[in-house]
């Protein structure tokens, strides 16, 4: 697999990703087993976790399969901290807790540093020098190797960035920002990724398939096994089941008839060769599935195509989001 460097940095990464979102809870360990041996066999090296995926288990779970499996040379782990689960308070950046969570996950991963080390969201209620006071420590003590944020805006990453070029003694510079991208959410567009091209920072897109909508699955009925069709889940999947949206997909089932290809494979190429992305997540539920979106490898979207694709699916952006003078 096709190896990229994660922003204005030297870290390399596979264009593709493994998510683990699912790990420990939908998916078992025999099935995160066969499918991180099918990532790692394909050339996949960028492994995405987070410490509340599975309140934890899915970074005990991966722990247990580098030990058992994987080399851990061979994989770039990138984890997450920040997200609490707590009623009056959905996310903490304090770095108090932060440097708490980091050595938290290094005991379920089983490793002494991550390579990559995720701010999961903006903390309203702490002052961002003091959540990037502790990515310094964190990068300085080497506990993680390289630092980055998840769910910032626009003029969240801008600040961030901002502040860690000015500030006297900060060390770290944010490598990558992770937030949602796909034909079905376009609203990256408008400010992160501008701002993440600007200054250097790499695009790690989550769910690519328009959270599984955009492989097809759901275009005459919901699969008894997918993520629709779940308690938990149904929920998240829902906002990309409406008219606006079977458009797209109807875009995506019909340039993939004519590229021999699956929707799948369409969706994720357009979205792992847009400007400014480093690799696109991945989650899978089966090894099965996983090995189909690896697939993807070998294609590259016609650039009439690609086009097609970005004038259906194109968001609105008006002002300010365009230069008011070509409004």
């Amino acid at each position: 697999m096709e190896q990229r460097h994660l922003g204005r940095t030297g870290l390399r990464v596979s264009r593709i990703g493994l998510g683990t979102l699912t790990w420990a809870r939908d998916t078992d360990e025999h099935d995160a087993a066969d499918q991180l041996k099918t990532f790692w066999e394909a050339g996949g090296t960028l492994v995405d976790t987070a410490d509340v995926y599975a309140d934890g288990g899915a970074e005990y779970l991966l722990g247990r399969l580098i030990e058992d499996l994987v080399p851990r040379r061979d994989l770039v782990i990138a984890t997450k901290a920040g997200s609490v689960p707590d009623r009056d308070r959905r996310f903490d950046g304090s770095r108090g807790h932060l440097l708490a969570a980091l050595d938290a996950s290094l005991v379920r991963l089983g490793t002494d540093h991550v390579d990559l080390w995720q701010v999961h969201a903006f903390d309203h209620a702490t002052p961002l020098e003091e959540t990037l006071q502790a990515l310094d420590i964190a990068v300085a003590s080497g506990r993680a190797r390289y630092a980055g944020v998840s769910n910032f805006s626009g003029w969240q990453l801008a600040k961030a960035a901002t502040w860690q070029l000015a500030a006297p003694g900060a060390r770290t510079r944010l490598a990558s920002t992770q937030m949602e991208y796909s034909l079905l959410q376009r609203g990256v567009e408008r400010e992160v990724l501008p701002a993440a091209l600007d200054l250097g920072i790499g695009l790690l897109p989550s769910s690519p398939l328009g959270r599984g909508v955009l492989t097809g699955k759901y275009r005459h009925t919901t699969p008894a096994d997918s993520r629709g069709a779940s308690a938990d889940l149904a929920a998240f999947v829902a906002p990309y089941l409406d008219e606006a949206a079977s458009h797209v997909v109807d875009a995506v089932a019909t340039a993939a008839d004519g590229l021999a290809a699956t929707p799948l494979h369409v969706a994720l190429a357009w979205v792992r060769d847009r400007p400014g992305v480093a690799a696109p997540i991945v989650g899978a539920r089966t090894a099965q599935q996983l090995s189909a979106a690896l697939s993807v490898e070998a294609l590259s979207l016609p650039d009439e195509i690609r086009r097609a694709l970005d004038d259906v699916s194109a968001p609105v952006h008006r002002y300010p989001d365009q230069d008011w003078s070509t409004l």
